[in-house]
């Protein structure tokens, strides 16, 4: 196993997020981190505070009872004794300092390596430790690599070390390229106008606040937005003006959402002992936002960038660089968001750990006594365990957990409004409902669209996606008997073979008026599910076409569709279409889930759909929304920027304790919880209870059923295939029952000259195993796509790949009801919220899951303030 790095740091994980992280988190692919903090003030018995923020690091918070700031000498003692403990865990490691106030430390460590990564010249900043300047000669002879965060850096340092290494602060530019979509500007800016300029980072002694203050007194309606904490100066010495809003700290994740509705960027740095040194990182950032920056003359910004970056010395300049930034012409910032990209392609945090990286490798150890050195290039290989440093019994605490970032937990989360936590499988928030990229193509987890007749989900659609929310006419077709039909099959039947249409027809009148009594054909209405023979979303029924189930009472879903439509509607289309989408026996099937009454055929739109090609589709389900930009995975990462407690990534939730109100991720952590709600499938969440579940439950979750989905992407070497939007296919002719044309959903899904597509394979391991997969199954798809003409054979296919899902639809078998019923019994003893989809093992689309999170919140909320009740 690869040596762990021990790191020494004057910074708090979870503060600003910066060099360290960037690095450390990267570095964690190859070695186990430990990073050691600042020690804080506890009365008790001295001990390590951890929590683990990401895979394979591991954050301690010394807690000793000496209440004095830094890695003052009175906290010695106490830390020896905790690095010490730390030193047992991890013999084989590497010594990292991000601070030298932390050297007498080393004596507890037997290293391979020391290493110093100097970030900041710390003895310049405010209230530095009068020892900080010995500690660093100290640590410098001690270091075997010294890395240093800029030139000027580097310049100071390369005297004093024979292996100093300048490695200036760079980007994770995918992160920030999210700015370019301007439309994505963060909910704070709602009721701020333009022009704005902003700045983000920590708001200290070198930050220039008078210098801000004349810039915002010199052009009243520019709004200057400050994001960052405030430390070290007194909240009462900033600039206050209309035209100046403080935004405080914000997560690493809201940043580019602030960059999209800023105007210009600044870096309003004092010129003065403690900015001589500063190597920003926000200006490489502000860079991959393409947006103007204005900054002083610090020297690692007007020595390196000053082709792009405006430098001004004084508030006259700084004001004019700003009105200049505010009217250049579209050619001067053409020209300068090439040179910024120019910079951009030549730097990432990726490559400076990498290089970091292999000079630890090939750096001569310190002690000749150590084993031999182990190869570099093996050790590069070597990736650590999903965060092997934790102890199983390492405890955190989460008010409102949730489990589950689909869009269930998004909205759950965006409710809450408070301290949830968002715990998260997968390295990306959206659930099934993210979206993938590939060779330029954009695909989602099957076919997603926004459709609601929620007046609130409406208004959510707006206020996440904004400008970058398109709505179209629906162009959703049948294909059956080598033609197309407009969807709904039995509205528009024209085209079909005159044997087909008479046996839908007259099958249809027979479900009407044949054994019906007339009481039944009149039976009053309210709206009904089931309005198409698709059973994929349902359509509203108005006036007297509905009777009430209980006068009808099919026996099961194979039933229910020979009584609503007939016999040759049910024959020609929906037999065949839903047996091929369910993937179990329709006799298996009740019909709970498709309204309370039965749909009566309306027998004058078949005839006048028979007769001549319908027009397109009317009504409030005749058009669907869908991101611009960035595929349906926009609307799910929308959520972000509004969700004011954590999300946590990568974080697999693999046992749950009901009763302790505790459960374990799969990097060892145990989160202990007052309230939870899970949107992760019903039977999984049964699984990792294990036994201590009841029997019944258990036995009941087994009996859940599902189908899957198997998606085959296909990207195409030519521009607009179809006009259609969706396509079902009913028989056997192809393996898929369903094309998304995905490319049609946004042109931005596609690149130049292309087009994709999502073939949708259902399948069930007991009724209906997928027969074939990988490559196979997406050469059967391309193949059943020319047989039905969607493609030619003459075909380029730039990309194709396949994605699983493994739980896709809920079955709602005839003991469906009293096994969700016994599992949500039991689980509400322990104060378990279900909600969405799996969870409630319920058929809803993404709008009903965004209100499945509404109600979850609700309830967190209605639970809280019960328990404040009882307190008082």
């Amino acid at each position: 196993m690869a040596s762990a790095i021990i790191v020494f740091s004057h910074l708090r994980w979870d503060f600003v997020y910066q060099r360290p992280q960037h690095l450390l988190s990267r570095l964690a692919k190859h070695h186990p981190i430990v990073v050691i903090e600042e020690p804080e003030f506890h009365s008790g018995e001295p001990h390590l505070k951890t929590y683990s923020p990401a895979p394979g690091i591991l954050v301690c918070k010394p807690q000793t009872p000496v209440d004095m700031p830094g890695f003052h000498d009175d906290h010695l003692p106490y830390l020896r004794q905790l690095v010490r403990q730390v030193a047992r865990d991890y013999q084989d490691h590497i010594a990292w300092f991000y601070t030298p106030m932390a050297l007498p430390l080393l004596q507890e460590l037997d290293p391979k390596l020391v290493v110093y990564d100097c970030m900041d010249e710390l003895a310049a900043f405010k209230n530095a430790p009068k020892q900080l300047l010995q500690r660093e000669s100290g640590l410098l002879k001690a270091a075997d690599i010294v890395f240093t965060g800029g030139q000027s850096l580097y310049r100071s340092k390369r005297d004093r070390h024979p292996n100093v290494h300048c490695f200036p602060s760079s980007v994770d530019a995918a992160h920030f390229v999210q700015a370019l979509d301007r439309s994505n500007s963060h909910p704070a800016h709602k009721n701020i106008p333009g022009p704005r300029l902003g700045f983000y980072g920590v708001i200290d002694e070198r930050f220039d606040t008078e210098l801000i203050a004349q810039v915002a007194a010199a052009h009243a309606q520019w709004q200057i937005v400050l994001v960052g904490p405030v430390v070290k100066i007194s909240p009462d010495s900033l600039p206050r003006a209309a035209n100046i809003h403080y935004m405080g700290q914000q997560p690493y994740e809201a940043l580019p959402h602030f960059l999209a509705g800023w105007d210009v960027c600044l870096l309003p740095f004092a010129l003065n002992e403690s900015t001589k040194f500063i190597s920003p990182t926000k200006t490489l950032e502000y860079m991959a936002a393409e947006l103007p920056i204005v900054s002083t003359p610090v020297a690692d910004v007007a020595d390196i960038y000053s082709d792009v970056v405006a430098i001004a010395g004084d508030a006259p300049s700084f004001i004019k660089a700003c009105e200049a930034a505010l009217l250049a012409s579209h050619d001067e910032c053409v020209a300068k968001v090439e040179r910024m990209r120019k910079i951009l392609a030549s730097t990432s945090w990726d490559a400076t750990a990498d290089k970091m990286h292999e000079l630890m490798m090939t750096t001569p150890r310190r002690s000749q006594e150590e084993e031999e050195e182990q190869d570099a290039a093996e050790l590069s290989d070597t990736l650590a365990q999903v965060n092997p440093l934790r102890q199983p019994e390492t405890l955190r605490f989460a008010s409102t957990a949730i489990i589950g970032a689909g869009p269930t937990g998004l909205s759950a989360a965006y409710h809450l409004g408070h301290d949830a936590v968002l715990f998260e499988k997968n390295d990306m928030v959206g659930g099934w409902c993210r979206s993938i990229k590939d060779k330029g193509f954009t695909f989602d987890h099957a076919g997603h669209i926004m459709f609601s007749n929620d007046p609130y989900v409406l208004e959510m659609y707006d206020t996440l996606l904004g400008s970058n929310l398109h709505w179209q006419d629906r162009e959703a077709w049948i294909y059956s008997k080598q033609t197309y039909t407009r969807y709904p099959f039995q509205g528009a039947l024209y085209g079909l073979p005159p044997d087909v249409i008479k046996e839908c027809i007259m099958g249809a009148i027979e479900a009407r008026y044949g054994n019906q009594p007339k009481a039944a054909v009149a039976a009053p209405a309210t709206g009904a599910k089931a309005g198409d023979c698709c059973a994929d979303n349902g359509m509203e029924l108005t006036g007297g076409n509905v009777t009430a189930l209980d006068k009808r009472s099919p026996a099961n879903f194979e039933e229910f569709i020979y009584q609503v439509w007939g016999a040759g509607i049910a024959k020609h289309f929906a037999i065949p279409y839903n047996r091929k989408l369910w993937a179990v026996p329709l006799t298996e099937m009740e019909t709970s889930w498709l309204g309370g009454r039965v749909p009566l055929p309306n027998l004058e739109e078949i005839i006048e759909g028979a007769l001549e090609p319908s027009a397109k589709p009317m009504g409030p389900n005749a058009r669907f929304g869908y991101p611009l930009r960035g595929g349906f995975q926009a609307l799910m990462s929308a959520f972000v920027p509004h969700i004011k407690g954590s999300i946590e990534l990568n974080a697999d939730v693999v046992a749950m304790s009901p009763r302790e109100h505790r459960f374990t991720l799969a990097d060892g952590q145990v989160v202990e919880y007052d309230n939870l709600v899970s949107t992760m499938p019903l039977p999984e969440l049964v699984r990792i209870i294990g036994d201590a579940a009841p029997e019944e439950v258990k036995q009941a979750a087994a009996g859940l059923r599902h189908i899957s989905v198997r998606c085959v992407n296909i990207g195409v070497a030519r521009e607009s295939i179809t006009d259609k939007h969706w396509i079902y296919y009913p028989e056997d002719a192809t393996i898929f029952h369903r094309i998304f044309v995905q490319g049609n959903a946004s042109p931005d899904c596609n690149p130049a000259g292309g087009f994709g597509i999502t073939c949708e394979i259902t399948y069930s391991d007991q009724y209906k195993p997928l027969p074939l997969s990988g490559q196979e199954l997406i050469d059967r798809c391309i193949a059943d796509c020319i047989k039905v003409g969607m493609l030619r054979a003459d075909d380029v296919i730039l990309t194709a790949h396949e994605v699983d899902m493994p739980y896709a639809y809920v079955v709602y078998d005839h003991a469906r009801a009293r096994n969700v019923e016994t599992i949500k019994s039991w689980l509400a003893m322990y104060d378990i919220i279900l909600a969405g989809r799996y969870s409630e093992w319920e058929y809803y689309n993404s709008d009903h899951a965004f209100i499945a999170g509404k109600k979850a919140a609700e309830s967190v909320k209605w639970v809280e303030q019960k328990s404040a009740i009882a307190a008082e």
